[in-house]
């Protein structure tokens, strides 16, 4: 309704100004008031229409210029949005919300002296608006018409009183200027109107410096630190004087002052410890004394676990130790339970050395400090899977699953299930197992072991052979020279009763493959059966039971089997 009324304001206004020869005046109103219901109905393409209409009967009508253009902006037509903002500026050039919106159209395209001169119109009319006045100063600023910037801060001075802000910009415009004694008087006359307040003194003593002045700013400086010794701007001020005088001895003394200055904010602390390092790296500088500084600073009261963080960075950067890094990270954990990243870290650490016990057991404790954090189920569930303690990898898992929410990585998630399945099957929770596997699929349609995986057990099943034959398929094409993929397909057409398709792919399976398994020799064997090759199945057979014979897992009964194969000469189904 706002934007309703405000229409309903420009058609009265318009109405009043029309030219007694305008056409159809009274056509156009209806015309634009229906053009404004239907926007307001959020019926867009029939308001568009209709103010088209509207410009078509009376162009010189603004207000309908102005609502054409924002259609054509929304369109991103920008020449035509242009175009109609310059008409309704044209028609009614006293209308601010025209004027504005017109400078502000020129900004965003980057025509900036065609903004200005729309900007500067309006601030002739209207000369008390500071904030077409900022955006003249930052028009100015950027093409470099600094007299006239200058200009524009000092009528907002008049406007508003003197400020830092203010101050701070002119300042910096005189030194771009080259007038140098301009940018310092300009921070004098800040500092002398508030004579108690250190920082603009401060700022004072950095105009001296940018502008060469440097024994003068020095002074301004240690005056500031005699009255107060910790006091930070001038602190760090000092470091870029020193820097620039090329004195690194010094510099380093300050920052060290610096950093175990406890008024020092946190950020700033950082910054100055991220310069440090960085310097140190690019060098090659002296390790031991960035050691000392984070000795230092992580032994002051209440140290910031960021700190700690960048010196573990720091140390992994300069190769130190893995026992010193680890350190850091266990310093991080003390101080805040609930890092993830300290603790991944020192997770992966023990992973890579083997070190089970102690993943499950950094595992444990994030369940209780970071219970949505997928990554530590999943380390704890390997961890325990390679300790042959299923129930507790299975149990792993399983929590991990249940904090999978739709915005969770698919690669991650499907990963989940697809171990999950497989520690179901192995527990004898076939359909569960199954289950795990279409979950798996929903997440990632192409998981290529869970397919082969899930179609295997089918086959073994019998259960589902087709679903089971399109899945192995999909395996084939992407890896076609994948013995245990290309062994899967081949037992699926076996168990379709396909035995000359099955034939192919077992072939292709033992080239592939040329140190079988006991498992892939029988598949052979029993393929090569079906085919009536029965002096080549029983060579297969009798590889297969060669090789079982040295396989601890392979059951009695499996090999008992393949000896009634050979001696029958046939294939006996298990």
């Amino acid at each position: 309704m706002v934007i309703a009324n405000w229409a309903l304001g420009c058609l009265a206004q318009s109405s009043v100004s029309s030219s007694p020869h305008s056409p159809l005046p009274t056509h156009y109103s209806l015309f634009f008031l229906e053009a404004v219901c239907q926007r307001e109905k959020g019926n867009h393409d029939a308001a568009f229409d209709l103010l088209q209409h509207c410009v078509t009967l009376n162009p010189e009508a603004a207000e309908a210029w102005y609502f054409l253009a924002q259609y054509y902006g929304s369109m991103k037509q920008q020449d035509k949005m242009l175009d109609c903002l310059v008409k309704a500026y044209e028609l009614s050039p006293s209308n601010a919300t025209y004027t504005e919106t017109l400078a502000q159209a020129y900004v965003s395209i980057q025509r900036y002296d065609e903004a200005i001169g729309v900007f500067e119109q309006l601030v002739e009319r209207e000369p008390d608006r500071d904030d077409v006045l900022g955006m003249l100063f930052e028009l100015y600023n950027r093409s470099d018409q600094l007299d006239k910037a200058v200009d524009a801060l000092e009528r907002i001075e008049a406007l508003d009183g003197k400020n830092e802000r203010l101050t701070m910009a002119k300042s910096e415009l005189f030194t771009r200027q080259g007038n140098k004694k301009a940018a310092i008087a300009e921070m004098k006359s800040l500092a002398d109107q508030y004579p108690n307040d250190l920082n603009y003194r401060v700022m004072y003593g950095d105009a001296l410096l940018q502008n060469d002045q440097k024994q003068q700013a020095l002074a301004v400086y240690q005056e500031v630190l005699k009255e107060e010794p910790q006091n930070v701007p001038a602190l760090l001020s000092m470091v870029g004087y020193y820097a620039a005088e090329g004195d690194t001895e010094k510099a380093d003394e300050m920052n060290e002052r610096l950093l175990l200055n406890e008024d020092v904010e946190t950020d700033t602390r950082l910054e100055i410890m991220r310069r440090e390092v960085m310097n140190d790296l690019q060098s090659q500088g002296d390790s031991t004394r960035i050691l000392r500084l984070f000795h230092k600073v992580l032994s002051m009261p209440d140290p910031e676990p960021d700190m700690a963080l960048m010196c573990a960075t720091y140390m992994k950067l300069r190769e130190m130790p893995k026992d010193s890094i680890n350190s850091m990270y266990e310093l991080v954990l003390n101080m805040v339970p609930d890092n993830a990243y300290a603790r991944l870290q020192l997770v992966a650490d023990a992973w890579d050395r083997e070190d089970l016990d102690r993943v499950v057991e950094l595992c444990k404790a994030a369940r209780q400090y970071n219970p949505d954090d997928m990554a530590f189920y999943y380390y704890q569930g390997f961890a325990y899977y390679r300790q042959d303690d299923i129930d507790h990898a299975l149990d792993a898992f399983q929590n991990g699953v249940s904090v999978i929410t739709s915005e969770s990585n698919p690669d991650l998630a499907s990963d989940f299930y697809e171990v999950m399945g497989e520690l179901l099957y192995k527990k004898g929770k076939v359909r569960e197992a199954f289950a795990a596997y279409d979950s798996c699929l929903v997440w990632k349609a192409d998981r290529i072991n869970c397919l082969n995986n899930y179609a295997y057990y089918l086959s073994e099943l019998d259960e589902q052979l087709e679903k089971a034959e399109q899945m192995s398929f999909k395996t084939i094409k992407a890896e076609p020279e994948n013995a245990t993929y290309l062994d899967t397909y081949a037992w699926i057409l076996f168990k379709q009763g396909r035995y000359a398709e099955a034939k192919i792919y077992i072939d292709q399976t033992l080239q592939y493959d040329p140190d079988a398994s006991a498992v892939l020799l029988e598949h052979a064997g029993d393929i090569y059966a079906k085919c009536g090759e029965m002096a080549q199945a029983v060579s297969y057979w009798e590889q297969s039971l060669a090789k079982a014979s040295d396989d601890s897992e392979i059951k009695a009964e499996r090999r008992e089997l393949l000896i009634r194969k050979i001696k029958s000469k046939k294939y006996i189904r298990k």
